[in-house]
């Protein structure tokens, strides 16, 4: 083996070791017999590096997995006598292996099982145990293998797919190792004939090998269960594992489960145990039997004093407890239900007694007062609510309300988790809302009115929980997004109802935090109902816009509020026209840049302040007024703005101090921010020059713009206008064309957009993936129209390496993305870059780049499965993908279709006469005859 290649393992190697691991790992993964080398390593333990021993493990799954029918059989044996060798050499070993090689191994054992025991090995679980014997490391070992196989087979969190590569990654190494091990490619959906082979598997051991495991499980129960607490809960485990698949009389018998029982009152074991008996429970079987298994199981917890849940001081034990009971009451609910469909129905009253029974304890499980206890008895409770609608409503309420304790203005760790705990009651409440709407209604609204009717002098954690469930009731209730107020009649009266008495009680001003921000967070829950009753319109805007709302005494009520405010008039912006002067000049003084000399502290931060510039550019904007007016009021709110931002700057211009400096340039890039943010109300150019604003914000980037050039904190400065810049293209666009900066900040502008474009978002924010394609359409747009403009030597001349990076991105914009708007602008792009630069006096290069990336673009996108020939936007597209051959044709001549003859169209193995038909098509002078023939063309083409 490559010694020095085997430093790299190290966590402590440089990079340049590290990178001669990786390449030595690839070169290993392709050789033919590397993994002799490495067989012979573990087997005569030549190493004692740890890493060059996992790395070892490594290389032999990767040739069991992908590569094992390749080998001889000669070879195949060797295989395994290396592992069943190495299992020897553990027994005599002075230390026991890292977890981390011991869980490597079990992994090669198993995927050398699901190849070999239906042919080769059918003594594979007789051979593990004829060596291991009940060594306790050998013990360890087998039951590490178990749970590898079963995994493998079985675990539902692992995607089985012979073609994905999972290597595990373990914590304790360094970054290469990571790096080596975790490489691997997307994981697919399993092949039906692997699930047949695991069928096939499970229903041999279950008839060869299933007794004899199971006795060796109880062998180690019976044997360790003084001796060893780590190898009892691993075998608990295995079992807990097993049991879903396997003969359940084989474990459910009184030996087995009196064995269980017993760990159940050891401490170290009765965790492990608990949840063995929970995947017991969990097994599918007979109704009846079912009920008879959980009745035992729970007279005799009961007999033992497990149901004295008071009584028992270890909160993590009782978690699992609730985890069974819940588990049992479940299972017993499936029986009824199964028994109640086939008709058995003294069966199925038997079966409901013994769910009856199981009530106080599940309630006294739900209230207890830690919340990881009452939610793993949640699942029990949603099965049981056609029976505890009542109790459980009365309980949920109970459990919302916050206690006297619970720290408003530093909340903590229990804080934080009595929020999450929260969550998880609002489930509770859907799940209820869902069985019976009426009831739930019926009850908010009686707490609502009965609570609020006499506010000021009730507890402030009532009132909160009052509002809170009103709050809830807009998800609880199975309405359409938006409809509380129309469809259902009597709904929609009992919801507006309460609105009513929410907005007209007063209760905003209630002297706490927590109900201030509640009644806010549901006036804009609910602001359609303001659709409904524009009066209270008034009311809920004078609440946001003095000491209830903006100017709270808590920041914390102001910063909540500030977001809330621009929701609620964004959302209402059609009944907002008759406020909006008195809303501007109620919001002036907190639109003021803060200064940062003084020890000043504005009301609300700088973050806050995007949200009130965001409401302020709205309310203008989607305003009644006249374009003349809106242009007055965006000036108004504007200049200002950019005054200050004059004086800052100049400020910093003079500034020695770094803190200073570095002050003055957070609140010069918060203005720019500000003004961003008043331009989202803007959809689109057109709707900016319909308002009468382009000149406003032509003056904003002539103010913004000198920046640039300010020699200190350059980063922070530049930031903020490119984020600038990115809104002015979207609203402006050939306003910012025409200007004499555009050269110099063409790649600026650019980076700006893709900081964007690759900042990860969650796979289902479907208004930022929106956002994204709209940004990317844009950007593309600007381009084509840099270089339709004349303008093409703006990108020329930013460099060699920009250019090529600019020019990938239009590749990518073609290819990768499945939208034909974009497809087609990319595509004119390419078509114009080549008309421009693609003669024999081009650019250096770019003859190459056309060849080795625009002709393969022209063929992978129209081949991909989301290019939909039958759209219409798919097919523009591929008009402009067509003019863009056809244009690489006129400029580079024979040899482009010789390049297609020879080298490109070969390629794709298409055959010599269709590869002779498209190169006549192409050279056909009439562009419309190509453009026909190429549809056809990938029409065949396309499965």
């Amino acid at each position: 083996m490559d010694e020095q290649a085997l430093l790299g393992l190290n966590p402590n190697a440089d990079s340049d070791f590290r990178q001669r691991a990786l390449a030595y790992f690839e070169q290993l993964k392709i050789s033919p017999d590397a993994w002799q080398v490495c067989a012979e390593a573990l087997a005569q333990k030549t190493h004692s590096d740890d890493h060059i021993k996992f790395f070892c493990f490594q290389v032999l799954e990767h040739q069991v997995k992908y590569k094992y029918s390749e080998l001889s059989t000669a070879q195949q044996q060797l295989i395994r006598e290396t592992l069943l060798s190495w299992l020897q050499a553990q027994m005599l070993n002075p230390q026991p292996e890292k977890t981390f090689i011991r869980n490597k191994a079990a992994q090669v054992f198993a995927l050398l099982f699901v190849t070999e025991y239906l042919t080769k090995w059918p003594k594979f679980f007789f051979d593990i145990l004829s060596v291991v014997d009940l060594n306790p490391r050998g013990v360890d070992l087998y039951l590490r293998i178990l749970m590898a196989i079963d995994s493998e087979l079985v675990d539902r969190d692992v995607v089985h797919t012979s073609e994905a590569i999972v290597l595990v990654m373990y914590c304790s190494v360094s970054s290469l190792t990571s790096s080596l091990y975790s490489r691997g490619t997307a994981l697919i959906e399993p092949y039906p004939k692997e699930a047949r082979r695991n069928t096939l598997i499970k229903d041999t051991m279950r008839e060869q090998c299933i007794p004899n495991l199971v006795e060796s499980w109880y062998q180690i129960l019976h044997n360790y269960q003084y001796t060893n607490s780590e190898v009892l809960c691993q075998c608990l485990e295995v079992v807990g594992a097993y049991v879903s698949w396997i003969d359940l009389s084989l474990i459910a018998n009184d030996r087995f489960i009196n064995m269980l029982l017993s760990h159940m009152s050891v401490e170290v074991l009765r965790e492990e145990a608990c949840d063995c008996l929970f995947e017991i429970v969990n097994k599918g079987m007979d109704p009846v039997e079912k009920m008879k298994l959980v009745e035992s199981l729970c007279q005799v917890l009961q007999t033992a004093g497990f149901f004295s849940i008071d009584q028992e001081e270890d909160l993590d034990f009782v978690a699992r407890f609730s985890k069974l009971v819940n588990g049992m009451g479940q299972s017993l609910i499936v029986s009824w239900t199964k028994l109640i469909k086939n008709g058995a129905v003294k069966n199925a009253q038997e079966a409901l007694e013994a769910i009856e029974t199981k009530v106080p304890l599940m309630l006294q499980l739900l209230v207890h007062e830690d919340d990881d206890i009452s939610s793993n008895i949640i699942g029990f409770c949603y099965d049981y609510l056609h029976i505890l609608k009542q109790a459980i409503m009365l309980a949920v309420m109970k459990k919302l309300t916050y206690d006297e304790e619970y720290n408003f203005e530093n909340e903590g760790e229990d804080e934080a988790m009595f929020v999450e705990y929260r969550k998880q009651l609002k489930l509770l409440l859907d799940r209820l809302a869902q069985v019976s709407p009426e009831l739930v209604l019926a009850s908010v609204r009686r707490v609502l009115s009965a609570t609020l009717q006499n506010w000021q002098t009730t507890r402030f954690m009532e009132v909160e929980v009052a509002v809170r469930l009103l709050y809830m009731l807009a998800e609880a209730l199975p309405v359409s997004h938006g409809a509380h107020f129309s469809g259902d009649v009597s709904k929609a009266s009992a919801l507006q109802d309460m609105m009513r008495t929410l907005v007209t009680s007063g209760v905003s001003s209630y002297q706490h935090t927590s109900v201030t921000l509640e009644f806010f967070e549901t006036v804009v829950r609910y602001e359609k109902f303001f659709t409904v009753e524009p009066q209270h319109i008034p009311c809920v805007l004078m609440a946001f816009l003095d000491h209830r709302g903006l100017w709270h005494s808590s920041a914390k009520v102001r910063s909540r509020t500030a977001y809330l405010f621009s929701r609620f008039v964004k959302s209402l912006n059609k009944q907002m026209n008759p406020f909006i002067e008195d809303i501007l000049n109620r919001i002036q003084d907190l639109l003021t840049l803060s200064p940062p000399e003084n020890g000043y502290q504005a009301l609300l931060s700088s973050d806050d302040q995007l949200f009130i510039y965001e409401a302020a550019g709205a309310l203008i904007v989607s305003s009644d007024y006249p374009a003349e007016n809106k242009r007055a009021l965006m000036k108004d709110l504007l200049t200002p703005l950019m005054e200050r931002f004059k004086v800052l700057l100049e400020k910093l211009m003079m500034a020695q101090d770094e803190e200073r400096q570095a002050s003055l340039a957070d609140s010069l890039s918060h203005a720019v921010g500000f003004a961003s943010r008043t331009s989202k109300a803007f959809s689109n150019k057109q709707t900016v020059k319909q308002c009468g604003c382009s000149e406003v914000y032509l003056d904003c980037l002539q103010t913004f713009l000198p920046a640039l050039s300010c020699p200190v904190q350059k980063d922070t400065l530049r930031s903020g206008v490119r984020t600038f810049l990115h809104r002015m293209i979207i609203c402006l666009e050939e306003e910012i064309q025409v200007s004499p900066f555009l050269q110099q900040m063409f790649m600026p502008l650019l980076h700006a957009i893709f900081e964007v474009l690759l900042r990860p978002a969650e796979d289902n924010d479907q208004s930022a993936a929106l956002e994204k394609q709209m940004l990317r359409r844009s950007y593309f747009a600007f381009l084509q129209t840099v270089t339709g403009s004349g303008m093409s030597e703006v990108i020329a001349n930013q460099g060699a390496e920009n250019v090529e990076r600019v020019l990938v991105t239009v590749i990518q914009g073609a290819v990768e993305y499945p939208d034909p708007i974009a497809q087609k602008t990319c595509f004119i792009i390419l078509s114009k870059l080549v008309e421009l630069w693609g003669g024999k006096d081009g650019p250096v290069g770019f003859a190459d780049f056309v060849y080795k990336h625009i002709v393969p673009a022209c063929f992978l996108a129209p081949l991909k499965q989301t290019f939909d020939l039958a759209d219409a936007q798919t097919v523009l597209a591929l008009s402009e993908c067509a003019v863009t051959l056809k244009t690489i044709h006129l400029k580079r001549g024979p040899e482009c279709v010789q390049y297609l003859q020879q080298e490109y169209l070969p390629s794709l193995q298409v055959a010599p006469e269709i590869i002779q038909e498209f190169c006549q098509a192409l050279q056909q002078p009439d562009a419309k005859v190509f453009k026909n023939y190429l549809k056809v063309f990938f029409q065949r083409a396309k499965p």
